[in-house]
C-alpha cells in the first residue's frame, strides 16, 4: 500500500478544492448579496456586528486562497473557527442530521482541521513560496 503515499499530494489538493468551493459558495452571497444583512444576522446571534467582515472574508477570500494553496494553514484555522462558531450558534440546536443540522459544517471543519496540520501539499502556491514540500516536513527515509 506504500504506492498510495505517492498520491497524497492529490488528496490534499482535493481536500483544498472541496473546502474552498464550499466556502466560496457560502461567502459569495455574504460579500455580494447585501452585506448589511450579514451584519444584522451576526448581531442577531449575539455577536458583535463587526465580526461579519472577517466572516465574509474568511469564507469568500479564504476559499480562493485555500484552493490556490496560499497561506493554507492560517486560512484553514480561520475556517475552523468560522465553522465551529456556525455549529455553536446556528446548527447545534437542529441536531446532527436534522434539517439545518451540524453534520455539514462539521465535515467542513474537519477538512480545515486536517489542512492546518498537513498543510497544502506540494501542488500549491505555499509549496512554491516555501521552496517545496507544501509545509510538510521531509521524511528522513526519502
Amino acid at each position: 500500500m506504500r504506492y498510495l503515499d505517492r498520491v497524497q499530494p492529490l488528496a490534499l489538493l482535493v481536500l483544498r478544492v472541496v473546502l474552498g468551493a464550499i466556502m466560496i459558495g457560502h461567502g459569495y452571497g455574504k460579500v455580494f448579496g447585501g452585506f448589511s444583512n450579514v451584519v444584522h444576522m451576526v448581531g442577531n446571534l449575539g455577536l458583535p456586528g463587526w465580526l461579519a467582515f472577517p466572516l465574509a472574508a474568511t469564507e469568500f477570500l479564504g476559499g480562493i486562497l485555500v484552493i490556490a494553496g496560499l497561506f493554507t494553514r492560517i486560512v484553514s484555522l480561520a475556517m475552523l473557527i468560522d465553522m465551529s462558531t456556525a455549529i455553536w450558534k446556528i446548527h447545534w440546536k437542529n441536531g446532527f442530521m436534522g434539517h439545518g443540522g451540524y453534520e455539514f459544517p462539521l465535515a467542513a471543519a474537519a477538512i480545515a482541521f486536517a489542512l492546518i496540520f498537513f498543510g497544502a501539499g506540494p501542488i500549491a502556491f505555499d509549496s512554491i513560496r516555501s521552496g517545496g514540500g507544501g509545509g510538510r516536513p521531509k521524511s528522513k527515509t526519502t
